[in-house]
């Protein structure tokens, strides 16, 4: 795949649950990754917001914000392996800050893990910056990077 028009943008809707489940399971270890009953509650966060990805008729990625007034919190994004460096990640991101923009937010956080170099790289390309580790945050004691961006 290259970096192409035909990734399309869109709102997520009810019957793309599955699929975003699917994607989630793909992307992380089981001991990280979301089960239906957390995906579900965070798709239903007050202020969520859930922008999907799309490669042809293929879901192949999506990011989770919720916010409240200024601050907003990025829940996760995900992008299928096959589809990363691509430009994918770097689109969902860039439309989900706009709409928090738009929604008045200040200040987006999130967590990232202190092993996972290629997502701190990704978020410090995208203006993230690590503010303090939270240990043990992930199962097995992995510890996080709470890192934070101002919007402008």
């Amino acid at each position: 795949m290259s970096r192409s028009p035909s990734i399309q943008l869109r709102q997520y809707l009810p019957h793309d649950f599955e699929a975003l489940y699917d994607i989630d399971q793909a992307c992380y270890e089981p001991t990280i990754a979301y089960s239906r009953r957390e995906m579900r509650n965070y798709l239903r966060f007050p202020g969520a917001d859930c922008i999907v990805a799309q490669w042809e008729k293929k879901l192949v990625g999506f990011i989770i914000t919720a916010h409240e007034e200024t601050w907003a919190y990025v829940i996760t994004i995900d992008v299928l392996e096959a589809y990363r460096r691509h430009g994918v990640g770097t689109l969902l991101l860039r439309s989900a800050e706009e709409k928090l923009r738009s929604a008045g937010v200040r200040v987006v956080g999130l967590e990232t893990a202190t092993d996972n170099a290629s997502a701190i790289a990704f978020w410090q390309k995208h203006g993230y910056r690590k503010r303090v580790v939270r240990k043990n945050y992930y199962p097995g004691g992995r510890d996080a990077f709470s890192m934070t961006k101002l919007l402008e």
